[in-house]
Protein backbone atom coordinates (compact mmCIF):
# COMPACT_ATOMS: atom_id res chain seq x y z
CA UNK A 1 0.00 0.00 0.00
CA UNK A 2 1.46 3.30 -1.09
CA UNK A 3 2.18 5.47 2.11
CA UNK A 4 0.77 9.09 1.91
CA UNK A 5 3.60 11.89 2.87
CA UNK A 6 3.94 13.16 6.27
CA UNK A 7 6.15 15.98 7.14
CA UNK A 8 7.03 16.88 10.76
CA UNK A 9 5.18 20.54 12.05
CA UNK A 10 6.38 20.04 15.62
CA UNK A 11 5.48 18.09 19.01
CA UNK A 12 4.15 19.34 22.04
CA UNK A 13 4.78 17.35 25.63
CA UNK A 14 2.37 17.52 28.58
CA UNK A 15 2.61 15.16 31.83
CA UNK A 16 0.97 13.66 34.09
CA UNK A 17 1.24 12.27 37.28
CA UNK A 18 -0.84 8.48 37.94
CA UNK A 19 -1.86 7.11 41.10
CA UNK A 20 -1.49 3.08 40.92
CA UNK A 21 -4.02 1.45 41.83
CA UNK A 22 -1.82 -1.38 43.54
CA UNK A 23 1.68 0.28 44.14
CA UNK A 24 4.77 -1.58 43.07
CA UNK A 25 6.35 -2.53 46.15
CA UNK A 26 10.24 -3.46 45.24
CA UNK A 27 13.36 -4.52 47.14
CA UNK A 28 14.62 -1.26 45.24
CA UNK A 29 12.25 1.07 44.96
CA UNK A 30 8.40 1.47 46.30
CA UNK A 31 7.06 2.98 43.46
CA UNK A 32 3.08 4.65 43.95
CA UNK A 33 2.56 7.56 40.88
CA UNK A 34 3.01 6.46 37.38
CA UNK A 35 5.13 10.11 36.00
CA UNK A 36 4.03 9.98 31.88
CA UNK A 37 4.91 12.00 29.44
CA UNK A 38 2.44 12.07 26.63
CA UNK A 39 4.23 13.07 23.28
CA UNK A 40 1.60 14.34 20.59
CA UNK A 41 3.76 14.65 17.49
CA UNK A 42 2.01 17.23 14.70
CA UNK A 43 2.51 16.66 10.92
CA UNK A 44 1.55 19.05 8.17
CA UNK A 45 -0.84 17.08 6.87
CA UNK A 46 -3.29 17.24 9.97
CA UNK A 47 -2.23 13.71 11.37
CA UNK A 48 -1.23 13.70 15.19
CA UNK A 49 0.97 11.15 16.42
CA UNK A 50 1.06 9.77 19.92
CA UNK A 51 2.95 7.76 22.33
CA UNK A 52 3.87 8.38 26.08
CA UNK A 53 7.11 7.42 27.94
CA UNK A 54 7.36 6.55 32.00
CA UNK A 55 9.22 8.62 33.43
CA UNK A 56 10.34 6.20 36.92
CA UNK A 57 11.44 9.03 38.81
CA UNK A 58 8.77 11.52 39.64
CA UNK A 59 11.06 14.30 37.59
CA UNK A 60 12.00 12.21 34.66
CA UNK A 61 9.35 13.64 32.44
CA UNK A 62 10.88 17.13 32.79
CA UNK A 63 14.21 15.56 32.21
CA UNK A 64 12.79 13.81 28.64
CA UNK A 65 11.19 16.84 27.78
CA UNK A 66 13.97 19.32 26.47
CA UNK A 67 15.47 16.56 24.69
CA UNK A 68 12.27 15.70 22.71
CA UNK A 69 12.39 19.09 21.64
CA UNK A 70 15.25 19.49 20.44
CA UNK A 71 14.75 16.12 18.34
CA UNK A 72 11.60 17.31 16.79
CA UNK A 73 13.67 20.95 16.07
CA UNK A 74 15.95 19.04 14.20
CA UNK A 75 13.78 17.01 12.20
CA UNK A 76 11.01 19.68 11.68
CA UNK A 77 10.26 19.93 7.97
CA UNK A 78 11.45 16.55 7.39
CA UNK A 79 9.38 13.87 5.23
CA UNK A 80 7.94 11.34 8.54
CA UNK A 81 10.17 8.02 7.19
CA UNK A 82 10.86 6.71 11.18
CA UNK A 83 14.05 4.59 10.26
CA UNK A 84 15.53 8.08 8.73
CA UNK A 85 14.77 10.16 11.31
CA UNK A 86 15.73 7.51 14.29
CA UNK A 87 19.14 7.78 12.74
CA UNK A 88 19.51 11.63 12.28
CA UNK A 89 18.30 12.33 15.75
CA UNK A 90 20.72 9.48 17.29
CA UNK A 91 23.55 11.45 14.65
CA UNK A 92 21.99 14.80 16.11
CA UNK A 93 22.85 13.28 19.95
CA UNK A 94 26.21 11.67 19.48
CA UNK A 95 27.89 14.37 22.00
CA UNK A 96 25.37 13.65 24.17
CA UNK A 97 25.34 9.20 24.01
CA UNK A 98 23.11 6.99 22.83
CA UNK A 99 21.97 5.73 25.51
CA UNK A 100 20.24 6.79 28.99
CA UNK A 101 17.57 9.93 28.12
CA UNK A 102 18.99 10.52 24.94
CA UNK A 103 17.69 6.88 23.87
CA UNK A 104 14.18 7.49 25.77
CA UNK A 105 14.07 10.25 23.84
CA UNK A 106 14.85 9.55 20.58
CA UNK A 107 12.24 5.96 21.35
CA UNK A 108 8.97 8.23 22.23
CA UNK A 109 9.65 10.27 19.59
CA UNK A 110 9.98 7.45 17.16
CA UNK A 111 7.21 5.75 18.72
CA UNK A 112 4.85 8.56 18.17
CA UNK A 113 6.28 8.91 14.43
CA UNK A 114 5.14 4.98 13.04
CA UNK A 115 2.00 6.09 14.98
CA UNK A 116 1.33 9.28 12.85
CA UNK A 117 2.47 6.60 9.73
CA UNK A 118 0.34 3.64 10.16
CA UNK A 119 -2.46 6.31 10.49
CA UNK A 120 -2.07 7.63 7.03
CA UNK A 121 -2.21 4.13 6.09
CA UNK A 122 -5.19 3.68 7.88
CA UNK A 123 -3.90 0.46 9.58
CA UNK A 124 -3.05 -0.73 12.65
CA UNK A 125 0.72 -0.61 13.32
CA UNK A 126 0.83 -4.48 13.67
CA UNK A 127 -0.90 -4.64 10.44
CA UNK A 128 1.76 -2.02 8.49
CA UNK A 129 4.41 -3.40 10.04
CA UNK A 130 3.76 -6.80 8.30
CA UNK A 131 1.23 -8.70 11.22
CA UNK A 132 -1.86 -9.26 12.19
CA UNK A 133 -4.08 -8.35 14.69
CA UNK A 134 -4.66 -11.79 16.46
CA UNK A 135 -4.65 -11.50 20.35
CA UNK A 136 -1.14 -11.42 22.05
CA UNK A 137 -0.52 -13.66 25.34
CA UNK A 138 -0.24 -11.78 28.35
CA UNK A 139 0.59 -11.58 32.21
CA UNK A 140 -0.54 -9.55 34.82
CA UNK A 141 2.58 -7.70 35.99
CA UNK A 142 0.30 -4.97 38.52
CA UNK A 143 0.86 -5.36 42.32
CA UNK A 144 2.47 -8.26 44.20
CA UNK A 145 5.25 -6.46 45.71
CA UNK A 146 6.47 -7.10 48.91
CA UNK A 147 3.81 -7.45 51.31
CA UNK A 148 4.12 -9.78 53.84
CA UNK A 149 3.70 -13.67 52.36
CA UNK A 150 0.15 -14.23 54.02
CA UNK A 151 -1.45 -10.95 52.48
CA UNK A 152 -0.58 -11.78 48.79
CA UNK A 153 -3.39 -14.75 48.49
CA UNK A 154 -6.42 -12.76 47.72
CA UNK A 155 -4.38 -10.18 45.74
CA UNK A 156 -2.84 -12.82 43.41
CA UNK A 157 -6.46 -14.44 42.70
CA UNK A 158 -7.80 -10.67 41.86
CA UNK A 159 -5.07 -10.24 39.32
CA UNK A 160 -6.13 -13.65 38.16
CA UNK A 161 -9.69 -12.04 37.73
CA UNK A 162 -8.95 -8.79 36.06
CA UNK A 163 -8.80 -10.55 32.85
CA UNK A 164 -8.65 -14.39 32.90
CA UNK A 165 -4.76 -14.55 33.15
CA UNK A 166 -3.00 -17.51 32.93
CA UNK A 167 0.28 -15.88 34.54
CA UNK A 168 1.27 -13.64 37.14
CA UNK A 169 4.14 -11.72 38.72
CA UNK A 170 5.50 -11.73 41.76
CA UNK A 171 7.86 -9.47 43.26
CA UNK A 172 10.55 -10.86 45.34
CA UNK A 173 13.51 -9.42 47.57
CA UNK A 174 12.87 -9.59 51.09
CA UNK A 175 15.36 -10.05 53.88
CA UNK A 176 15.38 -13.21 54.29
CA UNK A 177 15.29 -15.84 51.81
CA UNK A 178 12.75 -18.36 54.22
CA UNK A 179 10.19 -15.27 53.60
CA UNK A 180 10.26 -15.08 49.92
CA UNK A 181 10.11 -19.15 49.76
CA UNK A 182 6.98 -18.69 51.98
CA UNK A 183 5.21 -15.40 49.58
CA UNK A 184 6.02 -18.27 46.66
CA UNK A 185 4.24 -21.01 48.26
CA UNK A 186 1.29 -18.94 49.97
CA UNK A 187 0.59 -17.11 46.00
CA UNK A 188 0.95 -20.96 44.54
CA UNK A 189 -1.15 -22.66 47.03
CA UNK A 190 -3.73 -19.89 45.99
CA UNK A 191 -3.72 -20.04 42.03
CA UNK A 192 -3.20 -23.53 41.65
CA UNK A 193 -1.04 -25.24 39.62
CA UNK A 194 -2.08 -24.01 36.18
CA UNK A 195 -1.60 -20.62 36.39
CA UNK A 196 2.34 -19.37 36.02
CA UNK A 197 4.21 -17.62 38.29
CA UNK A 198 7.40 -16.03 37.12
CA UNK A 199 9.15 -14.38 40.17
CA UNK A 200 11.38 -10.27 39.85
CA UNK A 201 14.49 -9.25 42.23
CA UNK A 202 14.33 -5.79 40.41
CA UNK A 203 18.34 -6.17 39.78
CA UNK A 204 18.34 -6.18 44.33
CA UNK A 205 20.61 -8.99 45.11
CA UNK A 206 24.36 -9.48 44.73
CA UNK A 207 25.79 -11.94 42.42
CA UNK A 208 26.19 -14.91 45.21
CA UNK A 209 22.96 -14.42 46.68
CA UNK A 210 21.23 -14.25 43.54
CA UNK A 211 22.62 -18.36 42.67
CA UNK A 212 22.01 -18.70 46.38
CA UNK A 213 17.95 -17.80 46.41
CA UNK A 214 17.69 -19.03 42.26
CA UNK A 215 18.98 -22.52 43.81
CA UNK A 216 16.08 -22.40 46.29
CA UNK A 217 13.79 -21.35 43.85
CA UNK A 218 14.54 -24.45 41.47
CA UNK A 219 12.41 -26.37 43.72
CA UNK A 220 9.38 -24.01 43.83
CA UNK A 221 8.25 -24.53 40.15
CA UNK A 222 8.86 -20.70 39.44
CA UNK A 223 8.66 -19.69 35.59
CA UNK A 224 10.94 -16.94 35.48
CA UNK A 225 13.95 -15.23 37.35
CA UNK A 226 13.87 -11.74 36.41
CA UNK A 227 16.64 -9.46 37.00
CA UNK A 228 18.25 -11.07 39.96
CA UNK A 229 21.09 -8.34 40.39
CA UNK A 230 22.29 -5.09 38.48
CA UNK A 231 21.50 -5.06 34.60
CA UNK A 232 24.99 -4.65 33.13
CA UNK A 233 26.67 -6.93 35.09
CA UNK A 234 27.26 -9.59 32.02
CA UNK A 235 29.47 -11.52 33.90
CA UNK A 236 27.40 -11.91 36.91
CA UNK A 237 24.46 -12.82 35.22
CA UNK A 238 25.83 -15.20 32.74
CA UNK A 239 27.29 -17.10 36.04
CA UNK A 240 23.69 -17.30 37.60
CA UNK A 241 22.22 -18.58 34.47
CA UNK A 242 24.99 -21.24 34.30
CA UNK A 243 24.28 -22.36 37.95
CA UNK A 244 20.55 -21.63 38.17
CA UNK A 245 18.23 -23.80 36.12
CA UNK A 246 15.35 -21.80 36.12
CA UNK A 247 15.20 -19.31 33.02
CA UNK A 248 17.15 -16.13 33.85
CA UNK A 249 14.92 -13.27 32.10
CA UNK A 250 16.36 -9.94 31.56
CA UNK A 251 16.17 -7.05 28.81
CA UNK A 252 14.33 -4.19 30.39
CA UNK A 253 17.35 -2.37 30.99
CA UNK A 254 18.39 -2.79 27.50
CA UNK A 255 19.72 0.42 25.81
CA UNK A 256 19.07 -0.06 21.99
CA UNK A 257 19.74 -4.01 20.17
CA UNK A 258 23.18 -4.15 20.94
CA UNK A 259 22.90 -4.33 24.59
CA UNK A 260 20.69 -7.12 23.72
CA UNK A 261 23.51 -8.39 21.34
CA UNK A 262 26.43 -8.42 24.18
CA UNK A 263 24.14 -9.88 26.90
CA UNK A 264 23.45 -12.61 24.15
CA UNK A 265 27.02 -13.09 23.38
CA UNK A 266 28.25 -13.33 26.87
CA UNK A 267 25.23 -16.32 27.94
CA UNK A 268 24.18 -13.70 30.50
CA UNK A 269 19.99 -14.86 30.07
CA UNK A 270 18.19 -17.59 28.68
CA UNK A 271 15.45 -14.86 28.00
CA UNK A 272 14.75 -11.42 27.27
CA UNK A 273 12.48 -8.69 27.56
CA UNK A 274 13.11 -5.23 26.01
CA UNK A 275 11.23 -2.08 26.75
CA UNK A 276 9.86 0.12 23.86
CA UNK A 277 11.49 3.54 25.39
CA UNK A 278 14.96 1.90 26.32
CA UNK A 279 15.40 -0.59 22.99
CA UNK A 280 14.31 2.46 20.90
CA UNK A 281 10.98 2.56 20.17
CA UNK A 282 9.55 0.48 17.20
CA UNK A 283 12.86 1.08 15.14
CA UNK A 284 14.85 -0.51 17.99
CA UNK A 285 12.87 -3.42 18.69
CA UNK A 286 12.54 -4.28 15.11
CA UNK A 287 16.12 -5.05 15.24
CA UNK A 288 16.16 -6.50 18.89
CA UNK A 289 13.70 -9.07 17.55
CA UNK A 290 15.71 -9.88 14.24
CA UNK A 291 18.62 -10.51 16.90
CA UNK A 292 16.70 -12.68 18.96
CA UNK A 293 14.92 -14.52 16.37
CA UNK A 294 18.69 -15.47 15.02
CA UNK A 295 19.46 -16.42 18.58
CA UNK A 296 16.76 -18.38 19.12
CA UNK A 297 15.90 -16.60 21.91
CA UNK A 298 12.08 -16.38 22.94
CA UNK A 299 10.97 -12.21 23.18
CA UNK A 300 8.51 -10.79 26.07
CA UNK A 301 7.92 -7.17 26.37
CA UNK A 302 8.80 -4.96 29.72
CA UNK A 303 5.49 -2.33 30.41
CA UNK A 304 4.27 0.32 27.40
CA UNK A 305 1.47 -3.00 27.06
CA UNK A 306 -0.55 -0.92 24.21
CA UNK A 307 2.33 -0.08 21.87
CA UNK A 308 4.20 -3.30 22.88
CA UNK A 309 1.10 -5.29 22.29
CA UNK A 310 1.77 -4.13 18.04
CA UNK A 311 5.76 -5.10 18.62
CA UNK A 312 4.92 -8.57 19.64
CA UNK A 313 2.75 -9.23 16.63
CA UNK A 314 5.50 -8.92 14.80
CA UNK A 315 8.23 -10.40 16.42
CA UNK A 316 9.21 -14.46 15.41
CA UNK A 317 10.07 -15.21 18.91
CA UNK A 318 7.57 -13.60 20.52
CA UNK A 319 6.90 -15.00 23.92
CA UNK A 320 5.04 -12.70 26.75
CA UNK A 321 3.39 -9.16 27.05
CA UNK A 322 3.73 -7.80 30.30
CA UNK A 323 0.73 -5.73 31.18
CA UNK A 324 0.26 -2.72 33.00
CA UNK A 325 -2.42 -0.36 33.73
CA UNK A 326 -1.01 2.40 34.53
CA UNK A 327 -1.27 4.79 31.88
CA UNK A 328 -5.27 3.34 31.85
CA UNK A 329 -6.95 6.62 33.65
CA UNK A 330 -5.28 9.14 31.00
CA UNK A 331 -6.29 6.85 27.78
CA UNK A 332 -9.50 7.32 25.99
CA UNK A 333 -9.22 3.25 25.03
CA UNK A 334 -7.12 1.13 27.12
CA UNK A 335 -5.81 -2.27 25.49
CA UNK A 336 -8.17 -5.21 26.51
CA UNK A 337 -7.78 -7.91 27.77
CA UNK A 338 -9.63 -11.29 27.42
CA UNK A 339 -9.17 -14.84 28.86
CA UNK A 340 -5.18 -13.71 29.25
CA UNK A 341 -4.92 -12.06 25.63
CA UNK A 342 -4.70 -8.56 24.93
CA UNK A 343 -6.85 -7.68 22.20
CA UNK A 344 -4.85 -5.31 19.57
CA UNK A 345 -7.56 -2.82 18.09
CA UNK A 346 -8.21 -2.27 14.66
CA UNK A 347 -7.90 1.66 14.98
CA UNK A 348 -5.47 2.98 13.05
CA UNK A 349 -2.36 3.40 14.16
CA UNK A 350 -1.24 2.18 18.14
CA UNK A 351 -4.80 2.68 19.11
CA UNK A 352 -2.97 5.47 21.70
CA UNK A 353 -5.27 8.93 22.16
CA UNK A 354 -5.64 10.52 25.60
CA UNK A 355 -8.78 10.74 27.45
CA UNK A 356 -8.51 14.70 28.30
CA UNK A 357 -10.43 14.55 31.55
CA UNK A 358 -8.09 11.91 32.91
CA UNK A 359 -5.25 13.99 31.57
CA UNK A 360 -6.27 17.17 33.42
CA UNK A 361 -7.20 15.32 36.13
CA UNK A 362 -3.66 14.09 36.57
CA UNK A 363 -1.53 16.89 34.82
CA UNK A 364 1.70 18.29 36.71
CA UNK A 365 4.16 21.44 35.72
CA UNK A 366 6.63 20.19 32.43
Amino acid sequence: MAQPPLTLRGISLRAVSVPLLRPLVTRVVTIERAPLLLIDLETEQGITGRAYLFGYLPQGPAYMAPLLRGIAEMCKGEALAPVDLFAKARKGLTLMGHEGLSLLAISGFDMACWDALAQATGQPLAVMLGGTTAPIPAYNSNGLGLKTPDALADEALALIAEGGFKMIKLRLGRDRLADDIAAVRNVRAAIGDDVLLPVDFNQGLDVEEAVRRGRALDDEGVYWIEEPIVYDDLVGNARIADEVATPIQVGENFYGPKDMARSLEAGACDWVMPDAERIGGVTGWLRAAAIAEAAGIQMSSHILPEISAHLMAVTPTAHWLEYVDWANPILAEPLKIENGMAMISDVPGTGVSWNEDGVAQYQIDL
